[in-house]
């Protein structure tokens, strides 16, 4: 019988990262990976268990496959995978990214009550009423006055930031760091400000003309 390698194993100080090739059929793949787990990593309750990675390159797996692969590898006492790693997109994570990546630009007046959340980056012109929130998963820029709440980086993003042209703010959240603006003088003049978190891992708000030093990566110009 000949042999065949279409499964890489390499060790890490994380634990083990099996390369599996996106070429050969599934069936040889699943047939390989039982043999070469079996002969290396007998079934044994001794000792810590071993994280595992799987990548596959420009496989698509169905999940029925994932499924199988899982199922070969955690049979092993002493393996338990935590990520299987593609190079290709299912359409509804293409159609996500599409979303994360656009700005969705609003015209209206944020009231008490009121709730207005998007995927991506949100330009909002008009005021964010006291009651009233705005979230977004990117940046905000709201281009009136924020007296409301708002939400940037909603599903983790720290580099997301919050931009408008008066921060009267009754809350302040960037993924899961939560500020409000400073206390400002009554007839006090305001330039417009924007709000990130810093390397201390702490919210800051700074004029906008820093943003650009702040976040280098925000402009594609």
């Amino acid at each position: 019988m000949q042999k065949t390698n279409n499964i890489t194993i390499r060790g890490t100080k994380e634990g083990l990262i099996l390369f599996l090739d996106d070429e050969c059929s599934f069936f040889d793949l699943v047939s390989e990976l039982e043999e070469k787990l079996s002969s290396k990593y007998p079934q044994s309750s001794e000792g810590p268990a071993v994280q595992v990675k799987v990548s596959v390159g420009n496989r698509y797996l169905t999940e029925e496959q994932k499924i199988e692969l899982k199922k070969i590898i955690n049979d092993k006492q002493k393996l338990i995978i935590n990520e299987i790693e593609s190079n290709v997109m299912t359409k509804d994570e293409a159609e996500n990214l599409i979303k994360e990546s656009q700005m969705t630009t609003i015209v209206k007046v944020v009231r008490s009550g009121q709730v207005l959340e998007v995927k991506g980056d949100l330009l909002l012109i008009g005021d964010v009423n006291p009651g009233g929130t705005v979230v977004a998963t990117g940046n905000i820029y709201i281009l009136g006055v924020l007296r409301g709440i708002a939400h940037a980086g909603s599903e983790g993003d720290k580099d997301a930031v919050i931009s408008a042209s008066r921060m009267e703010p009754s809350q302040l959240r960037i993924a899961e760091i939560v500020s409000r603006s400073p206390d400002y003088e009554e007839n006090e003049t305001h330039d417009m400000e924007c709000a990130y978190i810093g390397n201390d891992s702490n919210m800051a708000i700074e004029r906008v003309q820093h943003l650009g030093k702040i976040r280098p990566k925000i402009t594609n110009v």
